[in-house]
């Protein structure tokens, strides 16, 4: 008999990442760069990377940044599991997983900074460059986005376990 549910993604971390992934969907795929809506959801993005950063420190459990840093060490003992085609079960993200959604904001950040550059500062107003980088971190984000729904699927395979849903729920089981 399985061990029940407990909670481990918090209301905050949640609305954060629905939010985000709604964010970069309608910005990449459905509003046109440098219309209204491109720029205030862009906005709106690094307003909640701004408080997802202070809640890794304020949060508790899983939201802490010290839970899930993707450290050297904890970097090798998930890539020895993998290697060796054993299971990496913990509570909250692994350290792979940290890796990626840590590379994912500070591509969304990147991105506000970018996009802040073009439509707001005369200085970098129609210059190519500036342009081209923000085009190169949104496709560069999209395959980050695209590893991180592939590898929970994985991984949800794999540990018998519906990863996405504990994301929706806030619940997860724990290790048994």
């Amino acid at each position: 008999m399985s061990a029940p549910a407990k909670t481990l993604w918090d209301p905050l971390v949640r609305l954060f990442h629905w939010s985000i992934a709604f964010i970069f969907i309608a910005n990449y795929f459905f509003n046109e760069a440098g219309d209204d809506w491109h720029q205030w959801l862009g906005y709106v993005a690094v307003g909640w990377l701004v408080v997802r950063f202070v809640w890794g420190f304020l949060g508790k459990g899983a939201a802490r940044w010290a839970d899930f840093f993707p450290t050297p060490s904890r970097l090798a003992s998930h890539i020895g599991a993998l290697r060796q085609g054993k299971p990496f079960h913990r509570m909250g993200h692994s350290p792979l997983g940290a890796l990626v959604m840590i590379l994912m904001m500070i591509c969304m950040l990147l991105l506000g900074v970018t996009g802040y550059m073009m439509e707001e500062i005369d200085y970098f107003w129609g210059v190519d460059w500036v342009e081209t980088l923000h085009g190169w971190i949104a496709d560069g984000l999209l395959a980050l986005v695209l590893l991180h729904v592939t590898a929970a699927l994985v991984e949800s395979y794999r540990l018998k376990e519906n990863l996405p849903l504990s994301m929706v729920t806030g619940k997860r089981r724990p290790l048994e």
